[in-house]
């Protein structure tokens, strides 16, 4: 279904009969609410399930991002959706990139959620260009975070609709060896989701900026990469917001997109050598940071899957219903 607010048009994908506490499904960066799907349709009887797409992907606008603003285009229009829906006590489902709106929305306004559930998200000080878990900026202009640190081929690829596996930096390609630990049902449809991102300065990837500093890029002021980026999107204050709703943490062990040596992080790949000429510069150590914000929350849980990526949902789909389930049962 369609649903129009004053800031934009949202599609929100729904399981037709299905009554009951609302359980909203947000998804990450390159993808849409068809990640979610086969989740809603075998959540328990006495859940209403609903799957948005955020703007700039799947059937939403393509509204322009703000990142200046952090993520707080995207939260603004979940809870914009959540007031035009008019469901109390909503369940918050946020994956990757949609972690972070999730916590952003958490943060706005605690007191319209019943509880919150973290699929793989990023680290509470955004992606990129931080050092420690208390999420320290290696540079104040936060160099090594933003849209320049997206692989170009990749953006080309994508803007172009490419659904080979010729490239090692093709949609499918990425999907296969970042998005999951191994093989999933359901692929193409799951890379035909990734195409529908819109492409370009203000959504995917945003304006890129080089730095004289390494490794050559800082944020810019549009798009989704660097609304992510830790200059303006950070959440130090997340355990002083009452109420706190109850937080589960699901991550997959193998997942190289999230991970205190993630394959997305320039600092760890300067690590490695794949980008040359590192200074040194410590990887971000995402998990950690994660955790030692939720710490302070105090209301959490953190559940990790072996044998699992960044996508358990997808990977492991029995493990995560019954975590899920579980969690909102309690709540």
């Amino acid at each position: 279904m369609k649903v129009t607010t004053p800031r934009l048009t949202q599609h929100v994908a729904t399981v037709e009969g299905r009554t009951g506490e609302p359980v909203l499904f947000v998804h990450g960066n390159v993808s849409s609410s068809a990640f979610w799907l086969d989740t809603m349709a075998a959540l328990p009887v006495g859940y209403r399930p609903l799957a948005v797409d955020l703007r700039g992907f799947g059937e939403s606008d393509p509204a322009p991002v703000d990142a200046t603003r952090g993520l707080r285009d995207f939260s603004d229009d979940l809870l914009e959706l959540v007031d035009e829906l008019g469901p109390a006590g909503v369940h918050l489902v946020g994956w990757s990139l949609g972690g972070g709106i999730v916590l952003q929305a958490l943060r706005e306004r605690p007191s319209a959620f019943r509880s919150v559930t973290l699929v793989a998200p990023i680290s509470p000080y955004g992606f990129g260009g931080t050092e420690g878990p208390d999420g320290r900026l290696t540079h104040p202009d936060g160099t090594g975070s933003g849209a320049g640190a997206a692989n170009p081929e990749f953006v080309a690829r994508l803007r172009a609709g490419d659904l080979s596996d010729e490239s090692p930096a093709s949609p499918r390609s990425v999907f296969r060896g970042a998005y999951v630990a191994g093989p999933v049902a359901g692929e193409d449809r799951y890379v035909e989701a990734m195409l529908t991102t819109r492409v370009g300065e203000s959504n995917y990837p945003g304006d890129a900026v080089t730095s004289a500093e390494w490794p050559g890029v800082t944020p810019g002021k549009h798009g989704v990469l660097n609304a992510a980026a830790p200059t303006n999107f950070r959440l130090d204050d997340l355990h002083e917001i009452e109420p706190r709703p109850p937080i589960l943490w699901i991550r997959g062990a193998d997942d190289v997109i999230v991970s205190d040596t993630s394959l997305f992080d320039l600092a760890h790949l300067g690590a490695l050598g794949v980008v040359p000429g590192s200074p040194g510069t410590p990887a971000q150590p995402m998990l950690a940071q994660t955790r030692a914000v939720l710490d302070r929350y105090g209301r959490y849980r953190e559940a990790v899957l072996d044998a699992c990526g960044h996508s358990p949902h997808l990977e492991r789909p029995a493990d995560f219903l019954r975590l899920l389930s579980g969690h909102l049962q309690e709540a």
